[in-house]
């Protein structure tokens, strides 16, 4: 996946200064993207503050462990069931 030469506080910024009013042209054209950029962004993290974006990747990242984890532990289970069955 593309990593964007934006961070996410530097966007959340970019999409406060539009709800401020400034113009959503004149914004893209300051920063160098595009409308549809804009408005792409404005959809994922529109309504959004810093600390709620920090904590957002902090439950997705969590997310991610425990379903790894989740995953780990029912090939576990899976391998015991084999191993019962081939005994028996």
């Amino acid at each position: 996946m593309k990593k964007s030469k934006f961070s996410e506080q530097k966007i959340v910024s970019i999409l406060k200064q539009g709800e401020d009013g400034v113009k959503v042209p004149d914004l893209c054209r300051e920063h160098g993207i595009s409308t549809a950029t804009f408005y792409k962004w404005r959809s994922k993290y529109g309504g959004m503050s810093v600390s709620l974006l920090k904590r957002m990747k902090e439950l997705e990242a969590e997310n991610a462990r425990l379903k790894r984890m989740y995953a780990d532990e029912r090939l576990k289970s899976e391998l015991r069931k084999e191993i019962i069955e081939k005994k028996l």
